[in-house]
């Protein structure tokens, strides 16, 4: 027993004088835990090199893995009033939580707290080199809705899907079911009806030609038969087959193009949104899934991804890409980074636009290098970013009380913790760290009731709300009467898409202009409307011929020939679209009455005529 004794102290005594001797040489006392560790080499490299861990892509397909993100805040309305976020947005909201372990960081850095002052940074003067707001011609005549929407979708963009798709559909005619060529007036006809499907919902697209008594659409029969936009919905094609070939024989190497199927409308469709329109003043970038059901804000897990620059004020999308994993010409800053830099234009740059990003792409490298191009920004921004405070010295604790601020400035970046319900994270090139402004919570109050107190808000998170609601509104606006439809080609998700943008950009335009001249704007849903009708007529002048009364139930009806002949004249039936040579001498409707195809009884007994 006296040598198991003896042994144990002799442990303890050799152990505090390893301790002892590797404090001495560090100079420091040895922490439980360090705050920078490594699962391996090759994250630690990357962490050396400025470049975002998490972000893996593959270019095996050129749908990108998307990140999961956080839920958005549903909207209830449509328009006109932005709600005001008392929250940062975005991935994971910025969040943050306290840090379990004391700093080994000896710089002697620590957070302020609001009685120590903070400096006002200079505020950038704004200098676009165009007007803010459209580059249109304001005169005493309004533009119409279909004039507006050939600004993106312009003649010759027209001309060349028309042209692809006659090249594509008559590659995969048969003798049994040829194909005939499409016209200009047919595009038209066709994209009237897919907007006219966002407006009024069917689960199937044969819903709409249905002549029953739950389904008697009348529009779709007057622009276009049910068989031709099914035969026009399988042969569109935006590119045309001999670069298709071309970029196939690619595949594999460097230079495949795996946007190769829409890049004909894709960069028209960018080049048009700029040129369109100047934003204002506070610009936002945030991501927005093709999926989603934008109204509601919520991403989907799986699909094409757009990175999307929009104008903080009206919510007009002014650019975005397709992200595809990684950019060409990486420069060694991270996709996040890299994916900014490319939506900020030149002419954006240089002339004192304030950026607000999510902490999906926030950085102070990114923060510094755009302050170097007189781009100011602000965003919330994760813990485990390079370049953020690592110091806990009076950071927010377990014990700070709701609405408490602490802060840190490194030169020109600063750094803003908030309690709210939870933590939050923000940095900023433009913002003081705090200012007398509130918001308003609900705090236990006596009795047991829960009442309304003004705890102070720094202004950078007051100003982030305000100005991501842009991008949301936008994504809000498209998913409110989307032209998307399930197709089993993943480029036809991106031209209904582009179709969205087009239509809400036109929109945009149309309520600034209409307010310029004092006039009330019309709602979306009223301008899409509009829009219906304008293709429509464009792609058929007897769309806007009403159709004929259904005749009263009294009436006489009895088959007759059109033409008073059984071949010339031939009509196509209303049922079934064949032609016929008979019609009803009281509906004055085509109809066929023969054996095995009895449209005539089948027209009337669904009418209980």
């Amino acid at each position: 027993m006296a040598n198991y004794v003896w042994k144990l102290t002799r442990d303890r005594e050799a152990m505090e004088l390893c301790v002892r001797g590797e404090s001495d040489m560090s100079g420091d006392e040895i922490s439980s835990g360090s705050e920078w560790s490594w699962s391996s080499e090759a994250e630690e490299d990357m962490a050396l090199d400025r470049k975002d861990i998490k972000m893996e892509s593959s270019d095996v397909t050129w749908e990108a893995e998307s990140s999961q993100r956080a839920s958005k805040r549903p909207r209830g309305e449509e328009e006109e009033t932005l709600l005001s976020r008392t929250r940062p947005r975005g991935r994971g909201r910025g969040s943050s939580s306290s840090r379990a372990e004391v700093s080994t960081s000896t710089s002697g850095e620590r957070w302020n707290d609001v009685d120590v002052p903070d400096i006002t940074p200079p505020q950038p003067t704004f200098c676009p080199p165009r007007a803010p707001g459209p580059q249109l011609r304001r005169s005493g005549t309004s533009h119409t809705a279909l004039q507006l929407f050939q600004l993106y979708f312009t003649s010759s963009v027209l001309q060349t899907i028309l042209q692809n798709t006659n090249d594509f559909g008559a590659n995969c005619s048969s003798a049994t079911k040829p194909w005939r060529d499409l016209t200009m007036e047919d595009m038209f006809s066709y994209m009237s009806l897919l907007i006219y499907m966002g407006v009024v919902k069917c689960s199937a697209y044969g819903d709409y030609w249905r002549q029953d008594k739950l389904y008697s659409l009348p529009f779709p029969r007057r622009v276009m038969s049910g068989r031709k936009f099914l035969r026009i919905s399988g042969a569109l094609h935006l590119s045309s087959l001999s670069a298709d070939a071309a970029n196939e024989k690619k595949r594999g190497t460097a230079a495949y193009d795996r946007l190769g199927k829409i890049q004909p409308l894709y960069e028209e469709m960018r080049d048009a949104c700029k040129r369109n329109y100047q934003p204002s003043q506070d610009i936002a970038i945030d991501e927005r899934m093709l999926s989603t059901k934008a109204s509601t804000g919520t991403p989907s897990k799986k699909g094409p991804k757009l990175l999307v620059l929009a104008d903080s004020a009206s919510g007009y999308t002014w650019d975005f890409f397709v992200y595809e994993g990684k950019l060409q010409g990486n420069n060694g800053n991270g996709v996040t980074y890299d994916s900014v830099m490319a939506l900020l234009d030149a002419r954006l740059r240089g002339s004192g636009y304030k950026l607000f990003v999510d902490n999906f792409f926030t950085s102070p490298a990114l923060f510094r290098d755009l302050l170097e191009m007189k781009v100011w920004a602000c965003g919330t921004i994760r813990k485990n970013r390079l370049g953020v405070p690592e110091t806990d010295v009076n950071a927010l604790d377990s014990t700070s009380p709701l609405g408490s601020i602490r802060w840190i400035r490194r030169d020109a970046v600063l750094f803003v913790q908030w309690r709210d319900t939870k933590d939050f994270f923000m940095c900023s090139t433009v913002h003081t760290a705090h200012s007398e402004d509130t918001v308003q919570r609900r705090v236990p109050g006596t009795g047991g009731r829960r009442a309304l107190k003004d705890i102070p808000v720094p202004p950078a998170v007051n100003d982030y709300n305000r100005s991501m609601a842009g991008v949301d509104f936008s994504g809000a606006l498209i998913g409110f009467y989307k032209v998307l439809h399930k197709s089993n080609k993943w480029y036809m998700k991106f031209f209904f898409h582009f179709m969205d943008i087009a239509i809400v950009n036109s929109f945009l335009l149309h309520k600034d202009l209409a307010r310029s001249r004092g006039d009330p704007p019309l709602r979306q849903k009223e301008f899409r409307e509009t829009l219906i009708q304008e293709l429509a007529e464009a792609g058929s002048p007897s769309a806007s011929m009403p159709l004929p009364l259904p005749a009263p139930p009294t009436a006489h009806h009895m088959p007759v020939h059109i033409s008073g002949h059984s071949t010339k004249g031939r009509l196509r039936c209303r049922e079934c679209s064949l032609r016929t040579p008979l019609k009803c001498s009281s509906c004055d409707v085509a109809l066929c009455l023969r054996p095995g195809r009895d449209c005539y009884n089948k027209w009337h007994d669904a009418r209980d005529l």
